[in-house]
């Protein structure tokens, strides 16, 4: 078994940053997908990649449990928004970048 340990991103469906400060540890498939003949739908023989994920408070919670149950793992670092707050206002003021068009 082999895992993932990072903070998810925000979503697209989100404008705050909620479920975002947790880490999660998620497992890799050991096995390919396949394609069930009759019926088309995609199943997997392993469980525990698809519907097993944990979340912990810290990333040192989750490096101790892989840690702990000797569980192989990457960890992945956060990366940082460069978002600016935005304003609706912004889009008539006297220092815009761009000429207003529409």
């Amino acid at each position: 078994m082999f895992a993932r340990i990072y903070q998810p991103a925000k979503t697209a469906m989100q404008s705050g940053r909620a479920n975002t400060k947790s880490w999660r540890l998620d497992f890799d498939a050991e096995t390919a997908r396949r394609i069930d003949p009759l019926m088309g739908w995609t199943s997997a023989d392993d469980m525990t990649a698809s519907q097993v994920r944990l979340t912990f408070d810290t990333r040192e919670e989750a490096v101790a449990f892989a840690e702990k149950h000797a569980i192989a793992y990457r960890l992945e670092s956060p990366r940082k928004s460069e978002t600016h707050a935005k304003a609706y206002a912004d889009n008539f003021a006297f220092k815009r970048r761009s000429p207003w068009t529409h």
